[in-house]
């Protein structure tokens, strides 16, 4: 039986735990201390949180070796039975598209990635072919967490609203095409640093899961709704700025408790 992202996400805690490692804080073996590290933490968060959202961009940058143990590590969080997130802000021309879509979503059945949507609908469509055929999903990427988001993603339009709002009913439309059940297989990124505006784009994608990142390092404060995935990374893989197996479950703990 093929995994199916949707419903394994939804039937656990909303919590995200974001993996971003900074080999200068793993010793004179980084590498394989992150493997070790890391593997200990799903384990010891297995039951408190919805997914682990691997940011590639930390792995890419520690050369072949760190990329490869992106992957070991996704196996490693399927084994555990976690559902994982590639946050890799994929966005390309279609033909580019189809592979990036082979590469993460097809590669790891009922996994999801991160994508950038400004290429337009054809660079969009195949990681939402790829997200049906495989179980997985798409988060598309519609108000980001960091401060300066707003200098192209809320542009006021000719027509009204902003830019960002174009985005999330656009992608309305694409989740009512891809719902498992209650929710769909087509979800967005919301900075949780945005209060408002998660609020506003939840009534927008009624059956959209929301990545909500930036809870905690970012100042971002714990928002709780159904379908609401509040994502943590610094905070949580760096509890108090350095790896701490028994922290990090105290701090899974303290944001479980904000989100009942």
């Amino acid at each position: 039986m093929q995994a199916e992202f949707v419903h394994e996400v939804t039937s656990r805690p909303p919590l995200v735990l974001g993996v971003d490692p900074r080999p200068e804080l793993h010793g004179p073996n980084p590498l394989a201390h992150i493997r070790r590290y890391t593997l200990e933490l799903l384990e010891a968060l297995a039951s408190r949180i919805c997914a682990v959202k691997f940011q590639a961009a930390f792995f890419e940058a520690l050369g072949p070796q760190g990329f490869t143990l992106m992957h070991e590590l996704i196996v490693g969080a399927r084994v555990l039975s976690l559902p994982v997130i590639v946050d890799a802000k994929r966005g390309d021309i279609g033909s580019t598209a189809e592979a990036y879509a082979k590469a993460y979503l097809q590669a790891y059945p009922g996994a999801a990635l991160t994508v950038n949507p400004y290429l337009g609908r054809d660079a969009l469509e195949p990681f939402f072919k790829a997200a049906q055929a495989s179980g997985g999903a798409v988060f598309v990427l519609v108000k980001t967490s960091n401060p300066g988001s707003g200098l192209f993603q809320d542009l006021p339009l000719e027509q009204g609203g902003r830019l960002y709002q174009a985005v999330a009913d656009y992608l309305a439309q694409q989740a009512e095409q891809q719902r498992v059940g209650d929710w769909s297989r087509v979800a967005a990124v919301v900075g949780v640093t945005y209060p408002e505006q998660v609020t506003e784009i939840r009534q927008r994608l009624p059956h959209a899961l929301l990545l909500l990142p930036g809870l905690g390092a970012q100042g971002g404060q714990a928002i709780k709704g159904p379908g609401l995935l509040n994502s943590a990374s610094r905070a949580l893989y760096y509890p108090g700025g350095q790896p701490g197996l028994e922290a990090a479950v105290r701090q899974a703990e303290e944001y479980l408790a904000a989100l009942r």
